[in-house]
C-alpha cells in the first residue's frame, strides 16, 4: 500500500501539475468504486482542480467546493497521463478527462477492485469516517509528549505505529524502516518504553519520512511512477546483512505481511521464527 511518503508526493506533483485544469468529463469503468452518488461523478464536467492534498494515506482532489476523497488500499495509483485510457483497461477505476487532452486516472492492480472513492462537499471530506477517524499526521511529526501520549499502550509497536487510529500515515514498509532506525524491536510494548526510547523513536519518524520525502523531491518527476523507489533499508531484506552492523536480517512471516528487523541490534541478539512465539520479544 502506498504509504505517507508515497502519497505526499503524489499529491504535490499533481497539485503543482493540476492547478487550474479544466475537467471535460468523469467516468467510473470500476463498479464498485465509488462509494457516494450525490452529486455524481460526471458532475464534475466543467469544473476546475483547485487543489491536491493528502490525508494519512489518502490523496484528496478538490474541484472547488466539491473534493474526491480516495482510498488506494493496497494496489491503488492515482496517476496522470498524458494520453487517455481505453475504456477497456481492466486497471482504471476511475478517469477525470481534462479538457487539455490530460487525464487523472485511478488504477488498481490485481482483480480484487478495493480502492475506494468518495464525492462529497469539500466542508465534508475531513468530517468523513474514513479521516474522522484517523490519528495525528506521522509527517511532520507530533511533538515528543504528544507521541508520548500515543504510544503509551500495552501492544507491540509494529502493530500499533500502523494502526491509522493512533498515528496516520505509516504502514508496512516505513514501520519496518522507523523500529530499525530506532533500534527498538517491533515486539517491544508501547507502554514498556522509556522516556529517551520514545525520544528515539520520534527520532526515527521524522529521518525517515523526511528524508525519504527530500529522496522523492529529487528523483521523482511529475508523476510518480507505478513502483515507487522507496530508499528501503531493510524492510523486505530479509537474509541480508544489516546496514549497520553486518548482522542477518531476520523476518516474522505473517499471513499478508511481513515484518523485518535485526535480531543483533532490535532483539538482544534473539532470532524469532515463528509469530507464534512474538510473546517472548518485550
Amino acid at each position: 500500500m502506498p504509504e505517507l511518503p508515497e502519497v505526499e508526493i503524489t499529491a504535490r506533483r499533481l497539485d503543482r501539475a493540476l492547478a487550474g485544469a479544466r475537467v471535460e468529463s468523469a467516468l467510473a469503468p470500476g463498479m464498485v468504486t465509488m462509494k457516494t452518488f450525490d452529486p455524481p461523478l460526471d458532475s464534475l464536467a466543467g469544473r476546475e482542480v483547485t487543489a491536491v492534498r493528502r490525508r494519512g494515506k489518502m490523496p484528496i482532489v478538490e474541484f472547488g467546493d466539491v473534493g474526491l476523497l480516495i482510498h488506494l488500499m493496497s494496489a491503488g495509483r492515482l496517476q496522470l497521463f498524458d494520453k487517455r485510457a481505453s475504456l477497456r483497461d481492466r486497471r482504471s477505476r476511475i478517469l477525470i478527462r481534462l479538457e487539455d487532452g490530460r487525464e487523472l486516472r485511478l488504477r488498481e492492480f490485481g482483480t480484487q477492485q478495493r480502492a475506494w472513492a468518495k464525492l462529497l462537499p469539500v466542508e465534508e471530506v475531513d468530517a468523513d469516517e474514513a479521516i474522522a477517524t484517523l490519528g495525528p499526521e506521522a509527517f511532520p511529526v507530533p511533538p515528543l509528549d504528544e507521541l508520548a501520549e500515543l504510544v503509551d499502550q500495552p501492544r507491540h509497536l509494529h502493530p500499533m505505529l500502523r494502526d491509522q487510529r493512533t498515528i496516520a500515515g505509516i504502514g508496512r514498509s516505513w514501520v519496518d524502516e522507523i523500529l530499525w532506525t530506532a533500534k527498538l524491536s517491533p515486539f517491544r510494548q508501547g507502554s514498556d518504553l522509556a522516556e529517551e526510547e520514545v525520544e528515539e523513536l520520534r527520532e526515527a519518524i521524522e529521518e525517515c519520512l523526511g528524508s525519504t520525502l527530500d529522496h522523492y523531491e529529487e528523483v521523482v518527476g511529475d508523476s510518480l511512477p507505478d513502483k515507487a523507489p522507496m530508499p528501503l533499508k531493510v524492510h523486505g531484506k530479509q537474509g541480508d546483512p544489516c546496514p549497520r552492523c553486518g548482522a542477518t536480517l531476520a523476518a516474522v512471516f505473517f499471513k499478508e505481511h511481513v515484518t523485518t528487523y535485526c535480531p543483533q541490534e532490535q532483539t538482544a541478539g534473539r532470532v524469532l521464527k515463528d509469530r507464534r512465539l512474538s510473546r517472548l520479544l518485550k
